[in-house]
Parts: structure tokens; C-alpha cells; sequence
């Protein structure tokens, strides 16, 4: 049936051109003519110079149709297709940041990897890309999530080398060094970041004892842990980076909270009793060892002392023996008045008058030499000082004082005395 027949889809109609419902296709040559007649008047109103309705030989305002044509149509779309290629070219176009890598897959499969700037490939579906951001730090939690009070405890919770149990809180710190193997090796990178961090740390903690991973251990645990994820991560080629393990918290489980911290107070109490001690014995240790060194010092010099006098005592005698041997009798009389002097110096002596029947009973010769010694010093003063202290004051006699030649007289007559009694005893 051809297309210009003027009852193709008006079947049963009305005549009119018009459509009843349910009675076929609407009819398409004047479908084109109303569009051709709308686009008409909208050109006509723009032009200047153009036809108006209410002119003559206008036909009433309506423009002459435009016949039908399937050229005209074909060169409507092929300005169409030509409109889509050129988008679907342009859509090729891509930027990639400084911070980011920019890698570029043909038909689903690895190509090539771009750097910054405005980037071009093939459109979809021959090549498409996926831009990576390598320079930014991704962190993951262990053991809770945003804050320390918001635990996950089957992460948190671990097991000692000692069988105590402990609630550990860290974060993880990475960057992308392979872009293409974290892309394409791995399905989900950040779970695997989070299952190799919790291995680690199990396998460390369950090497040590809670003490040490609880206080002087924390820092040796995290560089340990950073370590051997590097390891495991380097051994699936997932192309990280970790750049740095923090150890957020480390405690005992709640359940046994105030237990532990029973504990810790009486580990604490043993530590400064210890460091107590430890004082006292700084303090005492080096006292005892100077006093020994100082006795074992003295005793060193009493020996030598002791040795040096015994010889010195036996040189004399062997040389008092020489000159005994020589003169025995001036030799006896000179040892008998130097052992005399000798005893008579170190002890108080008072001269008794027993057959006199003077006033003079006795005489104290070593108060009166005291006197005399103080006396002598005094005088030896200097006599610029403004204020000198008066002289002591002699020790009061048992008897009346003695002058001088009274003194020196009873001396010589006890010199007397004693050279008498020598004589008397020869």
C-alpha cells in the first residue's frame, strides 16, 4: 500500500481526515504536514521580509507543504550519528591530579599507566580508566571505630605468652606505592590491610608477656607489627606502603579491671620499697667501704709504725751495747737519768720537804711551770690588739706561791737529792 493512498490509516473514517479511537494507526502524511506547517511558522515569524497570514495569496496564513521525503530524513540523521561520534570521541578526555595515577584498560585488561594532567584514550567500551590516589594517607582501626570508647571486641580482645588476656586499640597508617598491583591483585586492599594488621599483632602478643606488651613493650610491639605486615603485604604484592603502626590503647579486659589494678598498685609498692633499699644501700655501702679502707689504712701505718720503731729500738740498743761495752759505768748512769726523765715527764710531780721543818710541805712543780708557760704567752701577744683577752690566770697553790728563786732552788736541791741516792745505790 503506498503511503501517499489518502485512506491509509483512516480505514472506516469519518472522511474528514479525523481518527476515531480504536480504529487503527494515526495517519502520517498528515502528521508531517502539521510539522511541516508548525516549523513553517516558526521561520516565517522570524524572517523580516517574510509572508504573513493576513496577506493575500497566503492561502490563510498557512504555509504550502513540503512533500514528503526519505533523503531529506536520511541526512538528518546522519547529522545525528555525526553529533554522537564526535560526543562519544570527547568523552575519551580525562584529568588526573598531581596526587593521583591515572590507569588506562583496553576491553577490561591492564594497558598503561598516565601521569597528571589532561589525558585522552579511546571512549567506552573500548577503553575506560581508573584513577588511584597514591600520595594520600589511609588509615584503618583495630580494635575500634572512630573513638577508644567505641570498642570492637573481637578485635580487640588477645591472648598473652602468659595466658592473660588483653584489650589492645591501634591504628595502621598507609600509602599506595604500586598503584597497579593495588588495583588489580587484590579484590578489597583495605580488608586485607585490616587482616594482616590483626594477624601481626596476634602473633607478637602472643610471643610476650602481658607486662611487657601493657608498659615497657609498646613501642618495640609497634615497630615489630610494622615490620612483619610489610613482610606480608610485600609476599601478596598488594602494592602498600605501611608508613606507621600506633598503639591508641593497651589494657585489661573491664571484667578484671579493679583486680588488675590491685595488682599493678602492690607491683608498684614492691618497686619503690626495692628503690628504698636500693637508696639505703647507696648510701651505706660506700660509708663501710671508706671506713674499711680508712682502718685497713690506719692499721697499715700502726704497722709501719710499730716496725720502724722495734728497729729503731733495736739499732739503739746495739749501739748503747757498743758504748756499754766501752764505759759501762758513765753508760749506766746516762740510761738511768734519760729513763728517768722519761718517767718523770709524763707524770705530775710534787717535791716533799720530809725533814725540814719549814713552812714548805710540798711543792706542785707542774702548776708552776703551767703558770709560768701562760704567763710567758701573754707577754708574747701582740700589743696592737684592740681587745685582748686577759691572761689565764694561774691555777691557784695548794700552798702559798713560790718565787721564783724558791722554785728554782727546790729544783736544784732535788737534782741533789737524786744524784745522792744514785751514789747510795752503787
Amino acid at each position: 500500500m503506498s503511503l501517499n493512498d489518502p485512506q491509509w490509516g483512516n480505514r472506516g473514517g469519518d472522511g474528514g481526515g479525523g481518527r476515531r479511537p480504536n480504529q487503527g494507526p494515526p495517519d502520517l502524511e498528515q502528521l508531517w504536514r502539521d510539522l511541516n506547517r508548525r516549523l513553517s511558522g516558526i521561520f516565517d515569524r522570524k524572517k523580516p521580509g517574510g509572508p504573513r497570514g493576513d496577506e493575500p495569496g497566503d492561502g490563510g496564513g498557512r504555509p504550502p507543504p513540503i512533500p514528503f521525503n526519505f533523503r531529506f530524513l536520511g541526512g538528518g540523521i546522519g547529522v545525528l550519528l555525526a553529533l554522537v561520534l564526535v560526543v562519544w570521541l570527547a568523552s575519551g578526555f580525562y584529568i588526573v591530579d598531581e596526587s593521583q595515577r591515572g590507569l588506562v584498560l583496553q576491553f577490561g585488561r591492564y594497558k598503561a599507566s598516565v601521569e597528571s594532567g589532561l589525558r585522552w584514550r579511546l571512549p567506552y567500551p573500548i577503553q575506560s580508566h581508573e584513577l588511584v590516589n597514591v600520595s594520600g594517607v589511609r588509615t584503618i582501626e583495630i580494635g575500634y571505630r572512630g573513638s577508644e570508647k567505641n570498642k570492637v571486641l573481637k578485635e580487640a580482645l588477645m591472648l598473652t605468652d602468659d595466658e592473660n588476656i588483653i584489650n589492645i586499640q591501634f591504628a595502621v597508617q598507609y600509602i599506595l606505592k604500586d598503584p597497579v598491583d593495588y588495583i588489580f591483585n587484590n579484590r578489597n586492599p583495605d580488608e586485607a590491610v585490616m587482616q594482616v594488621a590483626e594477624t601481626a599483632i596476634r602473633e607478637i602478643v602472643g610471643k610476650n608477656r602481658m607486662d611487657f606488651v601493657l608498659y615497657e613493650g609498646r613501642e618495640q610491639i609497634a615497630v615489630s607489627a610494622a615490620k612483619l605486615m610489610q613482610d606480608v603485604l610485600d609476599r601478596y604484592k598488594t602494592g602498600i606502603l605501611i608508613s606507621k603502626v600506633t598503639m591508641q590503647n593497651a589494657q585489661p579486659p573491664e571484667q578484671v579491671q579493679a583486680a588488675f589494678d590491685d595488682a599493678v598498685k602492690a607491683s608498684q609498692d614492691r618497686e619503690r620499697q626495692k628503690n628504698e633499699g636500693q637508696a639505703y644501700a647507696n648510701d651505706v655501702i660506700p660509708k663501710a667501704r671508706g671506713t674499711a679502707a680508712r682502718l685497713m689504712e690506719e692499721a697499715e701505718g700502726y704497722r709501719q709504725r710499730v716496725i720502724a720503731t722495734a728497729e729503731g729500738d733495736a739499732s739503739r740498743f746495739r749501739q748503747v751495747n757498743t758504748e756499754y761495752v766501752k764505759a759501762p759505768e758513765v753508760t749506766r748512769s746516762r740510761m738511768y737519768l734519760e729513763t728517768m726523765q722519761q718517767v718523770y715527764s709524763n707524770t705530775t710531780k710534787v717535791m716533799v720537804d720530809s725533814k725540814g721543818q719549814g713552812n714548805l710541805l710540798y711543792l706542785p712543780l707542774d702548776k708552776l711551770l703551767q703558770a709560768a708557760g701562760a704567763g710567758a704567752a701573754a707577754a708574747a701577744a701582740p700589743a696592737s690588739a684592740s681587745e685582748a683577752p686577759p691572761p689565764p690566770r694561774p691555777a691557784p697553790a695548794v700552798a702559798n706561791e713560790v718565787p721564783p728563786q724558791v722554785a728554782e732552788k727546790s729544783e736544784t736541791r732535788s737534782r741533789e737529792n737524786l744524784r745522792q741516792r744514785d751514789r747510795e745505790a752503787r
